[in-house]
């Protein structure tokens, strides 16, 4: 099945079932679910969790409950700021600097309380936890079709902040657990760890994760874009 297809049926059966919530309509984003503060509970109760003391998270609504676990629990978080678009490409949240992790966050609040650092100034990941559309059983993931979560990885692998042996997990509604074959490239993240509200699975994710920046699947346009990108070329 095509990637866009897949995600056009997915959006679809969320929204026909009354499972999705706000933002509406789940079409063309992360789509947030009923049952995302358990599919969170699940993460958070998993070795792989306990083991990390810094994160990478996606901003979106459906792993907002795990952004909260995560900085309640004393971990570090880091976000990247939106469509990679400055110098200092990442939001840090540090749970000894926050008083409010509610509202630290939230999309909003996290732009208003992080730190903008770039590359050279973060700590190595341990965990990364991506929004997605669907996964199946072989962590190959389809996110909305921007390709900014697999590049932000690519970046971090350029500055030796991630590797193989860093966690890849995401959290989603049982309907975006599904058993197509999903086509992937070199450059796609393989999600190891998926956590639904009913059920905790490892997947057969390849060990290995992309290697680094592919610039010959880079346009002209998105080059332009990310300033980071700019400095980085070779």
């Amino acid at each position: 099945m095509e990637k866009q297809d897949l995600r056009e049926r997915v959006w679809d059966e969320l929204e026909e079932s009354g499972e999705a919530r706000f933002p509406y309509p789940p079409h063309g984003r992360i789509p947030n679910f009923d049952g995302a503060d358990e599919a969170a509970e699940r993460l958070a109760a998993n070795e792989t969790w306990r083991e990390a003391d810094v994160i990478k998270s996606n901003p979106d609504s459906p792993q907002l409950p795990v952004r909260r676990a995560a900085l309640r629990a004393g971990k570090t978080i880091y976000m990247a700021v939106p469509r990679l678009r400055d110098e200092n490409c990442f939001l840090r949240l540090d749970p000894d600097e926050i008083e409010d992790i509610d509202h630290a966050t939230t999309i909003g609040g996290s732009s208003e309380v992080g730190v903008q650092v770039g590359p050279e100034e973060m700590e190595s990941i341990d965990l990364i936890v991506s929004g997605s559309v669907a996964v199946n059983s072989e962590g190959a993931r389809v996110g909305k079709g921007e390709g900014y979560s697999d590049l932000e990885f690519a970046i971090l692998r350029e500055f030796g902040l991630v590797d193989d042996e860093t966690a890849t997990v995401t959290t989603l509604h049982e309907t975006q657990f599904v058993d197509e074959e999903i086509p992937t490239t070199p450059h796609d993240i393989p999600i190891e760890w998926v956590f639904t509200p009913e059920r905790s699975v490892r997947t057969d994710a390849p060990a290995s994760k992309p290697e680094g920046i592919e610039w010959d699947v880079l346009t002209e346009e998105r080059m332009n874009e990310i300033p980071i990108l700019r400095r980085l070329k070779p």
